[in-house]
């Protein structure tokens, strides 16, 4: 998420500092903290990307995780189901990525069950060597993801995923990047 996240501001045009970045334990730390994040963001504006994950909605997910009013300084945003569907929704960069044809990947990337697991089976049928054994999990390895999964889809959303073309495919990161660009800061009045 933290390469999408840098990617999307930058496209946007606006002059946001995305410094720091808060990455330790992904979903679950985001849970955890997300009070101490509301209450920061009085000060401090707070974006917040996740996934949708099992969730039925953004909104319940939401409602879940945080238990007080949200402070209009936090941005909350949700990639539907999961961030890889934003990155599978440039469809025509991420074909040329791994080598496959666009047809191969699918348009409705919203619908997906799984992006990550989709997102791993085509990059199976990469015809870069170095791409597919980052990316996709050692033949009898219990692990998920490839040894240099985050690596080499850091690489590709730096270096060459377009949000403008993906946001075409995605409505959950249309309106992530249409909420960042109408977003003004709350600043609390002294008193």
């Amino acid at each position: 998420m933290e390469s999408l996240a840098l990617k999307i501001l930058s496209s946007i045009g606006t002059s946001y500092a995305a410094r720091p970045i808060y990455t330790r334990g992904g979903h679950g730390y985001l849970k955890r903290r997300i009070d101490s994040f509301n209450k920061a963001a009085k000060g401090t504006p707070f974006f917040l990307g996740t996934d949708l994950d099992q969730y039925q909605c953004a909104a319940v997910l939401i409602a879940d995780w945080l238990k007080v009013p949200k402070h209009p300084n936090l941005l909350i945003r949700v990639a539907v189901r999961e961030a890889e569907a934003w990155v599978l929704a440039d469809r025509e960069n991420f074909s040329k990525f791994l080598g496959i044809r666009m047809a191969e990947v699918p348009e409705d990337v919203e619908s997906l069950s799984d992006p990550k697991a989709q997102l791993i089976a085509l990059a199976r049928k990469s015809k870069r060597k170095n791409v597919r054994d980052d990316i996709c999990p050692r033949d009898g390895s219990i692990a998920k993801i490839g040894p240099n999964y985050n690596g080499q889809l850091g690489r590709f959303v730096s270096q060459t995923w377009n949000p403008n073309t993906a946001k075409q495919n995605s409505n959950s990161l249309k309106r992530t990047m249409d909420r960042l660009t109408k977003f003004r800061p709350t600043w609390a009045q002294p008193s």
